[in-house]
Order: structure tokens, then sequence, then C-alpha cells
């Protein structure tokens, strides 16, 4: 299925037979065995005490510093068994909500392999990604592109630090610091399968490095395939599950591949239907489906078709190839020159439900006149000519929509660095170049030109074989197709398939120049400054296949079916900065003041295509006595329009939508606000709204955009008690306040907000014939406003050293106190309240109150042992506006409960001595925790939340390393 990535030397090089073969020749070339052991933990130490810390420019001898900073070092991320980068940060406390967030190893719909991050659950277009301080490149920066065998460790800032590093950081940093200075060979192999035996895992790396008196260098490659896991295979996923009326049902969509046909009165009375087939009938299993005998009455609950039995997957499969480099090269003695690089391969494969088809949606029009129409009527409709018959269809006989992305992620910084004699200022001036492509290929979908003609009128020639069009008047090249029984022409069906094409593009260029050293004494110490300047451009472009370009004037419709159809965006944008930091030590060794230092920075941006933004920053440091600190910062934020953001051609989605007209009695002229909302609908109580929940949606770009500002406050106090040594605690309360936040409406706000109160009506487009919804715009604005607080805590804690073993503990939690949004109309007022704190909702994510995570390690000569929990606090599914959107689809402001979800990881290794190797065993979800039922109905796919809850069950896993 995948093709190889990496050059075929180094894959061969890579393979399990060539190993040792490998480790021979390697060991030829290798330098004496003193000079091969890894960093010594006293060399360490000396580089930590001069490291810049996230969230400040500032060199600081003291790691605690007035940001709290969350870090994963090499070690802990051994330990997790992790291949992926995504996979590693998924268990972060901090991590919350996921809506917009991507898991590389979830389908959800269409997986790329890519993974986001989204902290404080803000959004992740809100976090900012870096690679040692320097903006990750690409349209969300996929952080599985950076090779896992390359980080030295993970600094998860949790403030806001517009004011350090500029546009995104809001809710948070996440810094990938690399590797260095490491000296020898080192080789390591893992594999993973799941305890249902499937969702195989393989990996293999390979890290050398040389170091000597002028500089150093460091190379390696790395090499990971995950196989599927399809959500027929887990039981809480095999049925697609709905909560209706207060009841659980095994159902799925009403786009069957016998098709679901609404008839007008005058038909549908001969079928004697009850209400729940709201006039609609479907062919009856084993019928041909050319008289009207042939069908009956559509029973929603036996008739619906399970899309998640036919092809959905819970993994998606991929294949990850990548290369680095990084080193430097001392010039003189105070110069030295030094690159950071790394290029990543990603193929990955989606399948999912075959193709539904909508013909009023799609723009279709079955014509009476077709030899295989029992019913004498048309159905569907062509531009403004709507037939009001609505029909759908599973067209199962082009087989499962599926795709093939191939995604490649470069990214490169050179740059020279230094001092200035023998001041303490220190310099550094760099180039970063980043580059990141996606190429998909899609199949499983129809050439609507030609479905058009196959489903239009046709006839039975002398030799009896059915012909598009009429006598007079033959399509060449055609041949009918039977929308009512497609089982009977399957290979006409096949021929209508057109696979199509998706190309992203996106390139970042940045210069940037740092100093920092110090300035003056004070009677407290030394007063430091750091300055810098950047300039950076980015662009971006996404080319869609002209069979899938969005056509004016509504741009619902393509030449594919109409869930595909999309618009091409090109653009650019460049922005100038420049920063200052400076940290003032005020008080030292007073009373009740060992230590008080404050930080003041400031940031000024100007970009091209919106104007200028100045923001700043306050940090606090107060060690009132040796074992407190008590730390605080203010922050002012921003996040810039994104090149989507402004130039976003419309492009069609199908979101979940209940329309708040279902069972409308108001009649005409009572309400203002009903009658705009309601147009053309019934007003008897029968409307039912969309028959399968799901309707047309038009996002589209906006360029008079303008940023999200705002600010960040947290606050805290770090315990550090003498009395019992090796104890550590902290505790950080947050609050994030954004307005002109960027979003682009969404179809539920938009249709309730014109409901109750009038507005956004303009944005609902119905069909006259019905009342259904047509489709609802959704352009990209600035409304609305986000309030969101909670607080973190932590505990680490080294034991003292016993007879059996040295064991430590820690504990990571987040409290989600508040997380509100304030929703805004064009005009600034607002319309309406989001509460989500403490809630699950398809839009917005999971908003659990309580995240936590902890370990318990545990060392006793060669051999160690890890025991982690993750813990996810119950949460709430339902309504997050009242009289708005609810667990039940049928019951407005129903909410539903749910308990606590807890997973357990075990690791243990093994070092081997006499060779410098280790081994690992380890089991993830050791006691098989299932995801909460979410009911199909509230989620995308999967009936469950994918990216907060594990999808797989319990995993085992294995690796083995040797150093050379």
């Amino acid at each position: 299925m995948f093709n190889p990535l990496l050059p075929r030397a180094v894959r061969l090089a890579l393979t399990a037979p060539s190993l040792g073969a490998g480790a021979v020749l390697l060991g030829c070339f290798a330098l004496p065995a003193a000079a091969q052991q890894p960093e010594a933990a006293g060399a360490e130490t000396d580089k930590l005490e001069t490291i810049v810390v996230t969230g400040s420019r500032i060199r600081r001898v003291d790691l605690e510093t007035a940001s709290p900073v969350f870090v994963i070092d090499k070690g802990q991320i051994e330990k997790t068994g992790k291949l992926s980068v995504g996979d590693l940060l998924q268990t972060t406390p901090a991590i919350a909500g996921g809506a917009t967030a991507t898991n590389g190893a979830v389908n959800n719909g269409g997986g790329t392999g890519a993974a986001t991050i989204d902290l404080r659950g803000l959004g992740t277009a809100r976090t900012l990604i870096l690679v040692n301080g320097r903006r990750l490149a690409g349209p969300a920066p996929d952080v599985n592109a950076i090779p896992i065998n390359l980080i030295e460790r993970v600094e998860v800032l949790k403030d806001g630090a517009s004011a350090i590093y500029g546009s995104d950081a809001i809710g948070g940093v996440v810094n990938f610091i690399l590797r260095k200075d490491y000296q020898g060979i080192e080789f390591a192999v893992d594999y993973g399968i799941a305890d249902a035996d499937d969702g195989q895992r393989k990996g293999v790396t390979m890290t050398m490095g040389h170091t000597s008196d002028k500089g150093s260098l460091m190379v390696g490659v790395n090499y990971h395939k995950q196989d599927a896991v399809s959500a027929a295979d887990r039981k809480f996923s095999a049925d697609a599950l709905y909560l209706s009326s207060g009841s659980i049902a095994a159902g799925g969509s009403s786009r069957t591949p016998r098709g679901r046909i609404f008839l007008p009165d005058d038909l549908i009375a001969g079928f004697n239907c009850p209400d729940s087939a709201a006039g609609s009938v479907t062919r009856k299993p084993g019928a041909r489906g050319n008289a009207l005998s042939d069908f009956k009455c559509y029973d929603p609950a036996t008739d619906a078709y399970n899309f998640q039995a036919v092809g959905n997957l819970e993994m998606t499969p991929q294949e990850r190839g990548s290369l680095f480099v990084v080193g430097n090269y001392r010039l003189s003695d105070n110069v030295e020159a030094y690159i950071e690089a790394f290029h990543n391969n990603t193929r990955a494969a989606f399948a999912i439900a075959p193709l539904p088809f909508d013909a009023r949606a799609d723009n279709v029009l079955i014509s009476a006149n077709s030899v295989y129409n029992p019913f004498g009527i048309d159905f569907g409709r062509s531009g403004t000519n709507d037939s009001g018959n609505a029909f759908n269809l599973r067209l199962e006989a082009i087989g499962n929509r599926r795709a093939d992305t191939r995604v490649s992620t470069d990214q490169i910084n050179l740059g020279l660095k230094g001092g200035f004699g023998n001041t303490s200022w220190q310099w550094d001036a760099n180039f970063t170049y980043g580059h990141f492509s996606q190429n998909q290929v899609f199949g499983g979908y129809i050439f609507q030109p030609n479905l058009v003609n196959a489903v239009g009128p046709s006839f039975i020639d002398a030799q009896g074989v059915a012909r598009c069009g009429t006598p007079d008047a033959v399509i060449a090249g055609c041949i009918p197709v039977n929308p009512f029984n497609p089982t009977e022409t399957p290979e006409a069906f096949r021929l209508l398939e057109a696979p199509y094409r998706l190309s992203t593009l996106y390139i970042q260029r940045e210069v940037e120049a740092n100093a920092n050293g110090e300035l003056f004494e004070l009677p407290a110490g030394v007063v430091s400054l750091a300055v810098g300047a950047s300039y950076r451009k980015e662009y971006q472009s996404f080319s869609p296949d002209f069979l899938v370009t969005a056509l004016p004037p509504d741009f619902t419709n393509c030449q594919l079916a109409q869930e595909t159809c999309t618009s091409p965006v090109r653009g650019d944008f460049n922005v100038k900065e420049a920063y200052g930091e400076v940290f003032i030590p005020i008080l030292r060794d007073v009373a009740f003041a060992k230590t008080l230092n404050v930080t003041f920075g400031t940031r000024y941006s100007k970009y091209s295509s919106f104007g200028n933004a100045t923001n700043s920053k306050f940090g606090l440091e107060w060690r009132p006595l040796d074992d407190v600190l008590v730390r605080g910062t203010i922050a002012e934020v921003f996040r810039a329009p994104t090149i989507s953001n402004l130039f976003g051609a419309p492009t069609s989605n199908a979101p979940t939508f209940r329309d708040p007209c279902i069972g409308v009695t108001s009649p005409v002229g009572a309400n203002a606000n009903i009658d705009r909302a309601c147009q053309d609908v019934a007003r008897d109580g029968s409307f039912e709204g969309a028959p399968n929940g799901q309707i047309t949606g038009l996002i589209s770009g906006n360029p008079d955009l303008r940023p999200e500002k705002g600010k960040a406050f947290t606050w805290g106090l770090v315990y550090d008690p003498s009395w019992l040594e090796g104890l550590s605690t902290s505790v950080d309360v947050w609050r994030f306040a954004l307005n002109d936040n960027i979003s682009a409406l969404d179809v539920n706000t938009v249709a309730l907000q014109c409901f109750t109160a009038g507005n956004l009506c303009d944005y609902m487009h119905r069909f006259a014939a019905d009342g259904q919804i047509f489709y609802i715009d959704q352009p990209t604005l600035n409304l609305g406003r986000l309030d969101a607080k909670g607080a973190d805590f932590g505990i680490k804690y080294r034991l003292p050293e016993t007879a059996l073993g040295n064991f430590r503990i820690g504990l990571d939690a987040t409290y989600t106190a508040q997380f509100n949004q304030l929703i805004l109309n064009q005009a600034g007022q607002p319309t309406g309240s989001i509460f989500a704190a403490g809630k699950f909702n398809r839009q917005l994510g999971n908003y659990a109150r309580w995240r936590a995570l902890g370990t318990l390690n545990w060392e006793l000569g060669n051999f160690d042992a890890s025991w982690t929990t993750r813990y996810v606090h119950g949460f709430e599914l339902g309504s997050l506006l009242p009289g708005g959107d609810s667990a039940d689809g049928q019951l407005p402001n129903v909410v539903v409960p749910y308990g606590a979800s807890t997973y357990h990881n075990l690791q243990v290794g093994y070092q081997i001595e006499p060779i410098n190797a280790r081994v690992e065993l380890g089991v993830d979800n050791a006691f098989d925790k299932q995801p909460p039922i979410l009911f199909q109905n509230n989620v995308t796919n999967g009936n469950t939340d994918p990216v907060t809850f594990d999808t797989v069950g319990r995993y085992y896993w294995a690796r083995f390393s040797i150093k050379f």
C-alpha cells in the first residue's frame, strides 16, 4: 500500500537484518570508548545553567522564572514508547478542547497523519509551536514532522507570550529543544501491537554524532509505520449509535444503498406510511425496484445505513520517514556557525463509507423519463428547477471514499552566534527556511455532468439497450444508471467515478538577529537586557483540481459531489518585528525578600496584511523565603489573521445542524423573527428538518479581518521545602481574556440568532419548495469574546534512597474553572453566550474540568520501571446555549452526565551494560479502558471523542536500543 519514503539505501540500512552489519561497520570508524560515552550529568548541568528557558529571551542561571513551564525530557519521552510527537503530547494536562486539534493516529473522517496542539482549549491557532525557539513552518504546524529522536526535551509554556515570540502565542508555547553535542552511534528498533491484534506499529531510528574542540555534528534518520484500526473492529464504534427521545439506538444515515425517496402527497398516500417515514420510501431488500410494489415505507429503526461498519477507521494507516542534521563549528574564539535542519515525509491513507448522494444538494435532476424511474416524477433539482422531491442514496457501487496523502516538511536554520570579546554579551543572527507541501488524491466520487446525463431522460433502443437522451437526441458516450437499484448497473456507476487532487504549499522565510547580556549591577544583582529584530514572510497556496472547484453563483456545487466542492486560496504577507526584554533585580537577602525580580518585555509588529501591533509583558519573581517562590505575569497577547482567514474563497462543508424551525406552529405574521428564519417552512408542526442532521455550510475568508487581541494572567507559588529534600510543589492560577475572536460563523449560531433575535438571517438560504436548508453562509469574522480561567497544580517528590531502589513520584493537573464565549453580531452587540467548562460539544471539543497526569518511577541497579496514570474528569454532554443544541437531537436542553476516565500505562526497562544496550517493554491502557459513548449525533465519527480518549484499547510495545 505504501511506497518507500526514504531513499532505498537508507531503508535497506534500517531493516532488521542489516542492523548488526551496520553496527559492525560503524564500529570500525568509532572513536575510543572513553570519547563515546553520552554527555556526563555534570556537563549537562553546566549547560542547563546557561540555557534560555522558554518564555524569556534572557539567559538565566535560575531555571524557575516568572512563567510556568512544563518540561518533558528525553528520558521521559523514551519511557512512553511513543514514536510520534503528537502521541507523546496527547497526555499533557494543559491540552483541552480539541475540536480544532488533530491527532495523527486518528482518522477523524480523513486522517493525514498530522498532529496539532491545543493548549487550554483556546484552539490550535492560538498555540505557538517552536523548534529551538523558532517557528515550525506550516499552515497548521504538524508536530509529527519533528523527528522524535532529535528531541532533547519539550518545554510547554502555559502562559501568553506574544511580547516574546509574536503572534499566536496566546494559550501558550510548545518549544522543542533539539539534541546537540552528541558523541557516538545509537540504533533503536520499536514494535507495538494492540490487544485486538491490529494497529501494528514498527519503528527504527539511527543517530550518529561526533564532538571535538572545534564543534560537533549529529545526523540521524527515523522511520515509523503505523497500521490501521477499523471502526468495525471496536465494540464502541462498530455501530452508529444515536441518542433519540431518551433512547439509544443503532442507527445510521438515511442515505442508504437502497435509497430514501421522498414522494409527493398523492404518491405517498398509496403506501399508508407512519409519521416516522416523513413521507419517504425505500426499496425492499432483494427487490428490483422497477415497480411501485418494490418499495416500502422508510423505517429509520431498520433501514438506516450503518456507515461505521463499511470502512471508517479509528486509526489512520501512515508511514513516516525523516532525516536530520544538527551541527556547529567554531570559526574563532568569539564566532560559531551552526545548522539545524530536518526533512520529513509522511504518507497516510484514509477510508470512509461510500459517497452519500443527495439529488437536491448535489444539483442533480433524476428525470421522470428515465427508463429506470418507476414513479414517473422528477427528483432533485437542476439549478432553480427544483422538483421539491428529495432523493437520497449511498453509492456503494463505486466503493468507499478514500484518499492517499503525501506530506513533505522541511525546516532549515543557518546562523552565526558568538560573544562580544570578554563581555557577558552574546549575539545570534540566523536565517530560517520552512517548506510544507501536501498532495492528496481522492477516490470514490462521481463526475456530476456525466451523472446528470446518466439519470436524465433515457430510452430503450431497437436492440433492447438503454440509451441516454431521447431517440431524436441520443447522448453519445453515456450509459444510463439506475439510482433506484444501483446493483443492476454497477459497471455504469463505476464509469462515472472521477478521482481528484488537492495540493497545499506553504513557505516561510525569516531573518532574525538577537543580542543579550548584562547592562549594569544593582545592589540586588545584575540588570540584563535582550533585544532583537526579525523579518518574516509567509506564502500559502491551496490548489484544488478543476473538478472540485466551486462554481458561482452560490459556490455550493462543482463537477463532483457537493461535499467535495472547494476553492483555491493564494496569498502572502510579511511582518517586521522588534522586541526588547529587561530583567531587573529589585531586592536581595533582606527581610521577606531573599530575591525580588521583575521582567519587562515589549514587541512591536508591523504586518503588511492589517497594520501594527504592540504587545507587552510584565513578570514578577519574589522569594520571601528560600523555600518559596511567588511568581506572576501579566501579558498582552494577539493573533494575526492567517492567509486562509484573509483570502479563503468559498468552500463547502457538511456540519451537523439542528433546525430551530422543526415542529414550528407559529402562524405567518405572528413573529417577524420566526418568519425570516422559517421562510417557506410549513407551519403545521410537520417540518422535521434535514433528514440526516447535516446541511451545507459555505466557509469564506475576509481580507478586512482585524487581529485578535487580549490579555493573559498567571499567578502562582512554588514551594520546595528544605525540611523534605526532593519535594517540589507548585500551583498557578491563570486567565485568558480575548477580544475580536476570528472564526467562521457556526451554522447553528446563525440559525438560532435569526430565529430568536432576527440577527444573521441573510446568511440562511432555504429551498422554496419545502423550506429545507439549501446552504448557510459561514463568513470568517471578528465576532465574539473569550474568557477562560483555571489553575495548574504540580507535585514532584524524589523519595530517599532505599534498599528496594529509588522512587520518584509526580503529579501534574489542570483545572478549568471557566470557558465562556460571548457571541457578538456584526455591529458588536452581544447576542448570546456559550458556557463550555465541564462539557463536551462537537463544535468546541472536551472541556472536562480536571485533567491530570501522575507518574511513579522506580530504579534499582540496571532495572527501572514506570507507571503513568492519565485522568480525565467527568463531564456533561449537552447544550452550551439555552434553547440550543443538546445531547439528544429530539429533546433540547437534555444533558447526559459522564463519569471520569482513567488510563494506566506501564513500562519496564533493563540496561545491558556489557554491550551498552537497553531493552524496554510496555503496555498502554493496561486495563483496556474503553472510551465513553458520546453518540453519533454529537461527534464526527466513532461515537466518541478520539482527541481526548483512547480508541485503540490495550496496546503492547517493545524497544531495543544500543549505543556504540
